[in-house]
This record gives C-alpha cells, structure tokens and sequence, in this order.
C-alpha cells in the first residue's frame, strides 16, 4: 500500500491527539440528504469470501479502517467489541478493514487474540482512495440508508459520547 508509511505517523499523531469529529449529527436531521453516499465496496473477509457494503443495506454500519500495528487502533477495538454486543439487535454492524500487508493470517491470528466478534475484511489502496483515508484509525457511522454521517480520526476519545451517538442513529 503506497501509503502505509504515513500510516504509522499519522496513527500514533491522531491516537495522542484523540478524537476529530465531523458530521456527527442526529437522524431526523433535515439536512440528511445532504450526506454523502457511502462508497461501496467488494472486499474479501479473513477466509476469503467476499462482504459488501451492500449486503448490510438497512442496517446502521460502523465502518473502521485499521490495522494490527496501529497502537491506537488496537486500543479502540474492545470498545468496538463493546458496541457490538451491545447494539448488534437493534441494527448496528461494525466492520473492520484492515490494511495490513501481512495478509488475513496475520490478521486472523490478531482478532482471535483480542475475541473480536464482528466481520473483519482485508482492505486496498482503492477502498482507502474511495474513503479518503489518510490516518488510522479512520471510523465512518453509515446510515440505514447509506449515508455517511459521523467520521471519526483517531482512537474513541469519550467511549459514553460515542455510544450516545450511534444509538441516535439506530
């Protein structure tokens, strides 16, 4: 991945700066038609069977770029965990895109260790290109109707915040 040099430094930078928010707002907000869609994407999960976006349609969809080197993202990933459990009835669907370069092994082994329960699919460079992601970790709320509306840079700085916001959208 062209990029992953500026990865590891702008992971650790995001991670100690905590947490940039833009677009967060509530679901009956009027300017909703205003977000945009969410890019879809094809990716292959850790045993090599494809997930899309698409399939999730309906449903309220963490997307989180991240990867097994990235302190930061690491620390996130029980509150991930967290989340799921806690929201998983009601509609919300956490994925993970990796971008590691080691490939799904490395990064099977990796979620096993940390019991991460929800779908994991190995990134590339035209998904981040599509995202626009520059930092890890780079977390975007999609809507039930498949809008981007919350884009978080950086490790979840207020755990509490972050739950109120994705039970506004559920």
């Amino acid at each position: 991945m062209k990029r992953r040099s500026f990865f590891s430094v702008f992971a650790v930078l995001a991670g100690a700066a905590g947490v940039l928010a833009i677009g967060g707002c509530k679901k009956n907000d009027a300017a909703a038609a205003l977000y945009p869609v969410a890019p879809a994407w094809r990716l292959k999960d850790l045993q090599g069977q494809d997930v899309t976006l698409s399939q999730f349609k309906g449903k309220v969809v963490i997307v989180d770029f991240w990867a097994t080197w990235c302190a930061p993202c690491r620390a996130e990933m029980p509150a991930y965990v967290a989340l799921h459990k806690q929201f998983e009835e009601r509609g919300l669907v956490i994925v993970g895109i990796s971008l590691d370069a080691q490939g799904p092994g490395v990064v099977q082994k990796f979620t096993d260790s940390l019991g991460i329960t929800y779908p994991i699919v190995m990134g590339n460079d035209e998904v981040t290109e599509a995202y626009q992601v520059q930092v890890m970790p780079t977390t975007f709320v999609v809507d039930r109707e498949g809008r981007i509306r919350h884009k978080k840079v950086g490790a979840i700085a207020d755990q509490v915040e972050f739950e109120k916001l994705i039970a506004s959208f559920l």
